[in-house]
């Protein structure tokens, strides 16, 4: 139990250390940092519609080790709605991950350079006019003959040839958050899109994309869309640096971040309020998001009163042993109740984005 406290208490300092701007659903702690970015080239955009996400080095305790997640083409959420990068960022003891979201503005991503128009600061690939994204074809790779939405600036262009994929700590990008970053930050958010979870497991599940094993040069390091790694993959040209694994992993602490009750769960986030542009529609789902919301809130009290209930009677046994599963059963409960949850909002999140959209204006 002591030893329980004092993982909690670490955790709790690295998130205070974190700028609230910043702040994201955060379960890893790591004692080394990710490999440098690899150089690879951006697949063809699919479609009118799609926006960028850059590839990023993701981390698996279960394995221990980072696996690149490739970058690809979304579909945005919303329209006006563009992507902020996640990153990597010291945390005074290790190394911490702050998730992506979608947004109105593009927020703080440590100051990595995932090119593509995310050069460090803002993102310079296209910009929104009216209800069409526009692409800035002297950026991003898009066909203008089957999308005719594009523009070409070339004097947003930044010749950024560094490769590092975390800021702070030793080796990182020293770039600090602006006013207007975070400003930005503080926004109404989208998480990461259904579409964009199942990249991403499928990526955690192919260990031909583990660090360890392809030495920061994946064989996918871009999709045209997510979760297909074949049709339309593109190969990392090169490593964006040397990357020697560490001969042990033993000083890493992401396990001890994974909440052990229910009642360690930061607080459910209220969704945002569906925009399908039919007023109606919105009405309906907004119904829908609320009774949802409702009922998970009441299950999660409803476990934690419980978990509660189970401790107080165990406690009183004087058996370390019983303690000691008890915490486990309760940390496993609470894994698959957050996951639950999660699921349950990526199915709602993709009724409303299959939802039809009102015709468009004629240009």
């Amino acid at each position: 139990m002591q030893v329980r406290l004092v993982r909690i208490l670490l955790f709790a300092i690295v998130l205070l250390s974190m700028s609230a701007p910043s702040f994201a659903a955060i379960g890893v702690l790591v004692s080394f940092g990710p490999p440098p970015l690899p150089v690879y080239e951006q697949p063809i955009c699919p479609g009118d519609g799609y926006l960028w996400t850059p590839g990023y080095w993701a981390y698996d305790d279960g394995f221990d080790d980072y696996y690149w997640v490739p970058g690809t083409w979304v579909l945005a959420p919303e329209v006006g709605f563009l992507w902020t990068p996640g990153y990597w960022g010291w945390g005074g003891s290790g190394f911490v991950f702050y998730d992506g979201y979608w947004g109105p503005h593009i927020g703080f991503y440590g100051g990595i350079n995932y090119g593509f128009g995310y050069w460090g600061t803002g993102f310079f690939g296209g910009e929104w006019r009216g209800g069409s994204f526009f692409y800035n074809t002297a950026v991003l790779h898009v066909d203008n003959v089957h999308i005719t939405n594009v523009y070409v600036n070339r004097t947003v262009i930044v010749n950024n040839e560094s490769h590092v994929a975390f800021n702070g700590g030793q080796g990182g990008v020293t770039v600090r958050p602006t006013p207007q970053e975070e400003a930005n930050g503080h926004e109404r958010h989208i998480p990461p899109v259904a579409a964009q979870t199942q990249h991403l497991q499928e990526a955690r599940n192919n260990p031909q994309q583990r660090a360890s094993v392809n030495m920061g040069k994946p064989a996918v390091a871009a999709t045209a869309r997510p979760g297909d790694f074949k049709g339309g993959a593109v190969a990392a040209r090169e490593a964006g640096g040397r990357y020697e694994p560490p001969a042990s992993h033993s000083g890493n602490t992401a396990r001890s971040t994974a909440p052990g009750h229910v009642r360690e769960l930061p607080p459910a986030e209220k969704p945002a309020p569906p925009n399908t542009g039919d007023p109606k529609l919105d009405q309906k789902y907004q119904k829908q998001q609320s009774k949802l919301y409702a009922n998970q809130d009441k299950e999660r009290q409803k476990v934690a009163q419980q978990q509660e209930k189970e401790d107080q009677r165990v406690a009183k046994q004087n058996d370390d042993a019983a303690k000691q599963q008890l915490e486990q059963r309760h940390q496993q409960q609470t894994q698959q109740l957050q996951q639950k949850h999660q699921q349950q909002q990526q199915q709602m999140q993709q009724r409303i984005q299959a939802a039809p959209r009102p015709a468009r204006p004629p240009k």
